[in-house]
């Protein structure tokens, strides 16, 4: 039979690998990217008075449309990479009477965005 410090150094070990094997650092996580990734040559097919749908076919199904008023559409891109680095990118396209008003976010305003496409 046990003696009893050997049954407390057993149980007492025990709780103290349990303990630390939630502070690992070398446990693997793999990058899961979330949301819509974008790219600067995507924002510069966009102009002012394109159509919803036009929006749509060239940056695909924002992540949040405005729940409040369909007025602005939200497009959003989370990556983390590993535990101390995540790449975050954010872009938000506005429409007045369904024609693309204006954008904002992590990206530059194309230098045509202000000529509207040819009928």
């Amino acid at each position: 039979m046990l003696s009893y410090k050997t049954l407390l150094a057993r149980l007492f070990s025990a709780l103290l690998i349990v303990s630390l094997s939630g502070c690992a650092n070398w446990v693997y996580r793999i990058n899961i990217p979330q949301g819509n990734y974008l790219e600067q040559s995507d924002i510069d097919k966009l102009r002012i008075n394109m159509t919803r749908e036009q929006v749509l076919f060239v940056l695909g199904n924002p992540v949040a449309k405005d729940a409040f008023g369909n007025d602005s559409w939200h497009y959003a891109y989370t990556l983390n990479l590993g535990r101390d680095t995540e790449e975050r990118q954010k872009l938000t396209v506005y429409f007045d009477n369904d024609k693309l008003t204006k954008i904002e976010g992590d990206f530059e305003t194309p230098k045509d965005f202000n000529v509207p496409l040819e009928k």
